[in-house]
């Protein structure tokens, strides 16, 4: 995985890189005023500028979600951690090539993390909770794409989630693609011996690209939370979609540009307000 310039980044293959809701809250400041003061009005302020632009549609929404969103739940993310792993590097230990030259070494990295996962103070956060509900009652589907392994928007109640990077709590068999559940420690003996994490490693292509792709062109409404757009496919879904964007992130990003609009602050105090309003909106 690399960070690629535009002219070389993969569509498949995985590389670095007018409703006043607020009156009816009791928030009284302007959304200009308020803007930088309370998190919980700039989203109810940005809730209603996405409404203006939906009008009396109500459109299938997409939200893709990175591991800003997770790490919100306690879980790590190595790449905001210089990248190292008990001295090696994560491409190290999240290739096909190092798979096939230290297997143990690979099944140890994501058995820390399977187990880590099932910690008891890993829990879904409030902004997991807030894409439930507005699945449960947006009047149009609800899609969560997420660059997660983990499984923390399950748990947290959405039913409607694409893993395109793999799933933790599940292993394939390296020949026949098989996927089972798994939530104990894998090792090279495990089974037949031949079966790795059901994740998907630098330079492979992601998972489900036709479904995602349709999904994407159908949505009229896309939410982008916690990802620093230097992962492609992902980075450029922002390009493939029509209507109303809103990017939520913890600071600006790579592509904060390509937004309608966005929402910095952890997602968990921004993205409750944001989703409220638009539920209230929809009835």
């Amino acid at each position: 995985m690399a960070i690629l310039p535009h002219s070389k980044r993969g569509h498949g293959v995985v590389h670095l890189r007018s409703l006043d809701i607020a009156s009816s809250l009791g928030v009284h400041r302007s959304c200009a005023a308020a803007r930088h003061i309370l998190p919980t009005v700039d989203s109810v302020c940005t809730a209603n500028a996405v409404l203006r632009e939906l009008g009396d549609n109500r459109p299938p929404i997409v939200i893709l979600t990175g591991a800003g969103i997770s790490a919100e739940s306690g879980l790590m993310t190595f790449r905001g951690n210089g990248g190292l792993w008990e001295g090696h590097r994560v491409e190290d230990v999240a290739t096909p090539e190092a798979f096939m030259r230290n297997p143990e070494l690979v099944h140890r990295f994501y058995n820390e993390r399977r187990s880590r996962l099932q910690a008891a103070d890993v829990e879904p956060n409030a902004a997991h909770m807030a894409l439930a509900m507005l699945e449960s009652r947006w009047p149009t589907s609800v899609t969560v794409i997420t660059q997660n392994v983990d499984n923390l928007h399950e748990r947290g109640g959405s039913a409607n989630v694409i893993h395109m990077h793999g799933e933790l709590m599940k292993i394939r068999h390296a020949d026949t693609g098989e996927v089972r559940h798994w939530q104990v420690d894998c090792d090279a003996t495990t089974l037949d011996g031949r079966w790795r994490p059901h994740i998907v490693w630098f330079g492979e292509a992601i998972l489900e690209p036709e479904i995602i792709t349709e999904t994407l062109r159908a949505a009229g409404l896309f939410l982008c939370i916690g990802t620093a757009g230097q992962v492609y496919p992902a980075a450029g879904f922002v390009h493939e979609t029509v209507g109303a964007s809103v990017e939520f992130n913890i600071e600006p990003t790579a592509i904060t540009a390509a937004f309608g609009h966005s929402l910095h602050g952890p997602a968990a105090a921004t993205l409750p307000g944001f989703v409220e309003a638009l539920m209230m909106a929809a009835g």
